[in-house]
């Protein structure tokens, strides 16, 4: 009976830092667009970018079970699409797919993965190649990471859609009918034309991508494949998430609580990772701005062709991060 009474204690537990940080971002949405837009349109459209990234930050958050234990009650504080792009059942299933320690930065199996397979690499346009160099600098990810993210991410699950995904096509079902309010309420009621809205979009994902450009490298050992920045003003945005080697230790672990266990076993979480540690967002800026930190191909993993993983017109979405329009092996749904 004790054992049944904790349970239904935790079912029923609300973090209310988490939910009033929800609606202080929606809440700031609709402020942006009734009364900043007449006024001042470009710090309209920045205020928006913010808000966009915060919310991002909080469909991650819902992912892992917050601000409450019931996933449909999460989905329905989260999943008013106003960042447009991603539905949140696609976020929440790719991204908890992405939490398997063992797989990180593999090109297949890590749904989070910039690397590409040596051997499709080769196969692929020169533009396209070159694309994705770019794409591995931090200014490279700021500017073009947004576009070419969401366009592989769409297109890929389009596939999913047409080759009879039914999961896939119940999110983006749920996400369109999202969009139905989403749009109407920022273009016409606000007044704010789609052009600008996509800007704002764009920026919205562009400030994500400060936190996603090196979160992971590939390295033998799992844990010293995710990063740590220890400080950035940028934490608040990103839910602590800077602290990343923390949250995936702990992914249930609410973000607020983050930096206190960081703080109070740091020389453990520094030396678990290997020293995979920057002091803050504007070192790793400064280091990689223009300098590819990575090589596109994974520098160990699918480096030659293997058995079942042969290019084929069906193919799985596989990715939230990069070209998910680059062909990928057929694999069952795992949805």
């Amino acid at each position: 009976m004790a054992g049944r009474a904790v349970r239904k204690s935790e079912a029923s537990r609300v973090e209310w830092p988490t939910v009033i940080l929800i609606v202080a971002a929606y809440g700031a949405w609709v402020a942006a667009g009734l009364v900043l837009w007449p006024a001042y349109p470009v710090l309209t459209v920045l205020l928006l970018g913010v808000v966009l990234a915060l919310q991002s930050s909080l469909m991650h958050e819902a992912s892992h079970g917050h601000p409450t234990r019931r996933l449909w009650i999460n989905e329905l504080l989260v999943g008013l699409p106003i960042g447009l792009v991603y539905p949140f059942r696609r976020f929440r299933s790719l991204h908890l797919r992405h939490h398997a320690d063992e797989s990180l930065t593999d090109p297949f199996d890590d749904p989070e993965s910039y690397y590409r397979a040596l051997w499709q690499l080769r196969d692929l346009p020169a533009p396209l190649k070159a694309l994705l160099s770019v794409n591995n600098t931090m200014a490279g990810r700021f500017v073009i990471g947004p576009l070419l993210g969401t366009a592989g991410f769409v297109l890929a699950d389009a596939r999913l859609i047409v080759q009879g995904d039914r999961a896939v096509r119940r999110a983006w079902v749920l996400h369109g009918l999202g969009l139905v309010i989403v749009l109407p309420v920022a273009i016409v009621g606000f007044g704010i034309p789609l052009w600008a809205y996509l800007c704002a979009v764009w920026l919205g994902q562009s400030l994500i991508s400060v936190r996603t450009f090196a979160e992971h490298q590939w390295s033998e050992r799992p844990d010293g494949r995710t990063i740590i920045v220890e400080r950035s003003p940028f934490a608040f945005l990103f839910l602590n998430n800077n602290l990343h080697l923390v949250h995936h230790k702990n992914p249930n672990v609410a973000w607020y609580r983050l930096p206190a266990l960081f703080r109070s076993r740091r020389d453990e979480w520094l030396a678990l990772n290997g020293g995979y540690v920057f002091r803050n967002y504007s070192a790793l800026f400064l280091s990689y701005a223009f300098k590819r930190k990575e090589p596109v191909a994974h520098p160990a993993l699918r480096r030659t062709a293997e058995a079942g993983r042969a290019f084929k017109p069906r193919v799985r979405a596989r990715t939230l991060n990069g070209m998910g329009s680059v062909p990928v092996p057929a694999e069952p749904p795992k949805e």
